[in-house]
């Protein structure tokens, strides 16, 4: 009999909604490229245009605002990839600004970019956050400067689940004159996400994250806002991202993104009582454990625990064996047996940092799986925390 599994690492990666997989079975055909002007080309620009569309009423953008990127890691790196400005590639209100401000909790993608950028001449500063994971506003506003370029602040965290103030950040940042970036992928399709009352200047999307096909996301650029392509070579994208667009991809993001529009409000409230079930449980059946992040600013479905005396990869590793998959951290750094930059930046101490899993839910989530994460997670602590006192006696 196959195990059942209980899959509860959504901010990792989603699986295909029914509907984004019906539909690009459906277009497998449509092999047309999208630049072209005959009959197959005209098809497959209509399908990749009517998706910009839709991404852009998920966000209250403009569609000609919208441009798609394989990942929301290359949209990331198309934004930071602007500075500093050059003669080459002039960009108008950027002349004399060299310093980069990224909070302490960002992505690797932004975090990893942004040290790239010192030896072109650029000053990389990052932005303290405090216990819960919120960007220090005082500290923000020491760092900005006339000399202040850009700045970049996700809206929600990978890991701990907390929600920035993106409007109030926004306002501080153009104060001084500078552009302010988000990356929104783990908020886009998750909480509402307007673009104009937020009032960034770049916003980063991904489609694996909100139910669709992975090798595709995008980047809002507000208009009005210099903007040089990341990646070079054909027209496309309106000359702001070269590349034959994956048509396939972006006709599955497209339709994710107007069943996020559909099902998502019901969604954030059922998620976030599951995740206060969860919550309520572990705190009852397990004893000495702590909740990172905000306790209200944050995702519906992102919960993330420490449990004191146990090792967060043996939890995850015992867990996997009974069938539930968790995290103890961001995908992309799984490999890395460092604790987490994240919760370092918070506070926490290595070892608590250790001793952490992500549990983050999703749209096919049930009550019954909640209840049967409670019931084995405590075991499962039980029986690390027996071994690491066994180890160290």
């Amino acid at each position: 009999m196959t195990q059942r599994r209980i899959y509860l690492d959504h901010n990792a990666t989603t699986p295909l909604h029914p509907e984004v997989k019906r539909v690009m079975v459906e277009a497998m055909d449509l092999y047309g490229n999208p630049s072209s002007m005959h009959a197959h080309g005209r098809e497959a620009r209509a399908r990749v245009e009517s998706a910009r569309e839709v991404l852009a009423g998920l966000v209250n953008a403009s569609a000609e605002d919208i441009l798609f990127t394989g990942s929301g890691s290359e949209a990331n790196n198309a934004v930071l990839q602007l500075f500093p400005c050059n003669t080459e590639c002039p960009r108008k209100g950027l002349e004399g600004r060299d310093e980069i401000l990224v909070s302490s909790i960002e992505h690797p993608c932004v975090l990893e970019t942004s040290k790239c950028l010192r030896p072109r001449g650029l000053t990389v500063r990052q932005i303290s956050v405090d216990a819960t994971g919120k960007v220090d506003l005082d500290a923000l506003d020491k760092l900005l400067s006339e000399r202040t370029a850009l700045v970049s602040i996700m809206t929600a965290n990978n890991e701990i689940g907390t929600i920035q103030d993106i409007r109030i950040i926004a306002e501080r940042v153009h104060a001084v004159g500078a552009f302010l970036h988000t990356d929104a992928v783990q908020a886009v399709g998750k909480i509402p996400v307007d673009v104009r009352e937020l009032d960034v200047d770049f916003l980063s999307f991904s489609a694996h994250k909100i139910y669709g096909p992975k090798g595709v996301g995008g980047l809002y650029v507000k208009k009005g806002v210099p903007f040089c392509p990341f990646i070079r070579g054909g027209h496309q994208e309106r000359g702001r991202r070269a590349g034959t667009e994956n048509t396939l991809g972006i006709i599955g993001l497209g339709k994710a993104a107007q069943m996020r529009g559909a099902e998502m409000a019901e969604e954030e409230a059922r998620l976030t009582e599951l995740k206060q079930h969860l919550r309520e449980g572990i705190v009852q059946r397990i004893p000495d454990v702590s909740f990172n992040g905000h306790p209200t600013d944050c995702l519906p479905g992102t919960l993330n625990v420490s449990i004191a005396g146990a090792e967060g990869e043996a939890l995850l590793l015992y867990l996997d064996m009974e069938g539930i998959e968790v995290s103890t951290g961001s995908a992309c750094s799984s490999g890395s047996l460092d604790p987490s930059h994240v919760l370092l930046a918070t506070g926490m101490s290595p070892e608590a940092a250790h001793g952490s899993l992500r549990i983050s839910l999703g749209r096919d989530t049930t009550r019954e799986e909640i209840d049967i994460v409670i019931e084995t997670l405590e075991a499962v602590a039980s029986k690390v925390r027996a071994m690491s006192t066994a180890y160290h006696a």
